[in-house]
Formats: structure tokens, sequence, C-alpha cells
């Protein structure tokens, strides 16, 4: 286990408890029609949607699910433009046009969230493998889904990764529900980090609910690709509190599974260490709370302020249509 400095510390708690104020205020904003389209949620995931990120390199590249919001927040986007973009505003990072599941920063290294289960598979191999080519020593960090590790594109990027040694690090978010259908349902096995062994790529599984696991998890699976030596594929258990998309609660899941995981919610867990090992005083925990949320009324308060898209520029930056809820 890695030492941590007070510094990532704080930049932990502070960035988890801004995802979780963020997805908070977006749940209280969809029933007034003020979230365009859906906004699928992670309140419970932020352990390993922000800390992943933190243990990322100034340059490396991310690639986000269609629940992207946490995973943002933890690479370092603009909670502003976060905010101004599923509330429809020009200001948004996709100028208000692609909503919750298509919040996009090329530039800066994330190269998108997707609506698609696994959409973000064959694209990370392709950024990848740029870096591998300029030999720029940069790493390519791919979220996806449970239900996303059983489509082709899984497989097929799995791979092509491990013949070509790309520098990238698959980490796949179990949050134990495809949809609204248990694992147990659509997957003969345990861990889905055993499927590595198909592509002779390092697997592991980890508490998606421990912070500091997450944090050294990650440290080493970056390193390790970023030395030359190939993909990984690391599997977080992990959970979601909420529905799948718009709906407030877990969908189809036992009461008392939802309680066993709040139990271990990983923005708490995080707090009780920093209590705990006096990293922080209470006053300081409280302060760093404070800030975090006091950063997402500012962005509602942005976003608000934020001028509509104009008529005319309903066609300009569309490459495709995506047909889906």
């Amino acid at each position: 286990m890695i030492e941590l400095s007070e510094g990532i510390l704080l930049r932990m708690y502070y960035k988890m408890n801004q995802a979780r104020f963020f997805e908070e205020k977006v749940a209280d904003l969809m029933p007034g029609g003020l979230v365009h389209g859906t906004a699928p949620l992670s309140m419970g995931q932020e352990a390993i949607d922000v800390v992943s990120c933190l243990a990322l390199e100034k340059g490396d590249l991310v690639s986000l699910t269609h629940r992207g919001h946490s995973q943002a927040i933890g690479f370092g986007l603009d909670v502003n433009l976060m905010m101004a973009e599923l509330l429809g505003k020009a200001t948004g990072y996709c100028k208000g046009k692609g909503g919750s599941m298509h919040i996009a920063d090329v530039k800066n290294g994330n190269i998108g969230a997707n609506g698609v289960f696994g959409g973000g598979f064959n694209l990370s191999c392709g950024a990848a493998l740029t870096q591998k080519y300029k030999k720029t020593g940069k790493v390519v960090l791919c979220f996806a889904g449970d239900e996303a590790a059983n489509e082709g594109s899984f497989h097929e990027s799995l791979n092509l990764a491990s013949i070509w040694k790309l520098p990238i690090v698959f980490l796949i978010e179990n949050n134990l529900n495809g949809l609204t259908t248990p694992v147990s349902k659509h997957m003969n096995i345990k861990n889905i980090s055993d499927r590595s062994t198909s592509y002779d790529i390092p697997g592991i599984t980890i508490d998606g609910s421990d912070p500091l696991e997450v944090y050294n998890t990650l440290l080493k699976a970056l390193r390790y690709a970023r030395a030359g030596k190939g993909p990984v594929l690391l599997e977080a258990k992990t959970y979601r509190y909420n529905g799948h998309s718009k709906s407030g609660a877990q969908d189809n899941s036992p009461e008392e599974e939802v309680e066993e995981w709040r139990k271990k919610d990983p923005v708490l867990k995080l707090k009780n260490y920093l209590k705990d090992n006096q990293v922080f005083t209470d006053k300081q925990i409280q302060t760093i709370e404070d800030e975090a949320g006091n950063s997402i009324e500012n962005a509602l308060e942005f976003a608000m302020a934020s001028p509509e898209p104009e008529v005319t520029a309903v066609l300009d930056d569309v490459y495709a249509c995506e047909v889906g809820e």
C-alpha cells in the first residue's frame, strides 16, 4: 500500500463530495424538466469513478461511460460547463446538444462519454495506438460497465490491445446490475477479470467502494501499461443507489441489499479514514464539504444564467444521430 499525501487525500475527498453533490443536484432538477434527455446517475460509485482518474498523469486520456458524470469530475472537467450541458445551454461542453451521456473534452484528453454500451472500447484502442505510435508515454483509461463486458467490442478490443501491447487500462465498473438485470443472470463467472486469461493480460478484481484500494491498484496498473507491457483488465465491484436512468430507486433490487451497500458508502468510508487517522480535523473536513457543495450551487447559477443555443445552430457540429430513450 502506497502512503498517500495529505494533498492527494484532500483532492480525493473534495472531488468525491463534488461528484456526489453534482448528482444529487441533477436528481433534484430532473422532475422539473430542467435536465434535458435522460441522466444515468452513479451515486455510490464515487470511489472508482473519481479516484481512479486521480491516479492518471497529465496528458493521459480517458473514455467515459453513459454513467459518466463522476468520471468526468474526477478527470477534472469544469462542473459549470457540465451543468450547462445537462441543462441544454450554449455554454455546455457540447453547446447543449449532447446532454448527460455525451460530455466530451477531446482537446484535454476526455475522448467522450458514450451512450452505447461498450462504445468506448474500440475508441480507446485507437487512442492508445496513437500514444504508442507517437511514443508519448501516455496511457488511456477506458471505463465500462459490467453489461458492456458482454459486448463483442469488449472481446475484440482486449484481443487487439493484447496483440499490439497497447497502453490501456480497461476498467469495468461492476455495479452488479446490467440495466435492470442482476449480473448473475447474464454472466456465468464470478469475476469479470477472469476473462483476462483468454488474452494473456493481467486481470484484477478490487473493492470499488474503497478509495485507497482503488487509487493504489490504478497506480500499479497504469505504470504497467505505461512501461509498454500492454493492457490491464481491472474489475471494481461497486454499487449504484439509484435506478438505471431517470428512476430514483434502485431497479428491482432487494431493499436490504441497497442498505448493505450504503453501509460501505465510499464517501463516508474516506471521511472516517481521514478522521480516524487524524489527517484532517472535523472543521477541515466540514470546510472541504462546504466548498464542494458551493461549487455545485455556483455551477447551477452559471447554467441557469447561460443562454439557450440559437435555433440556427441546430445542425452545426452534428456528425451522427443516436436514437435512445
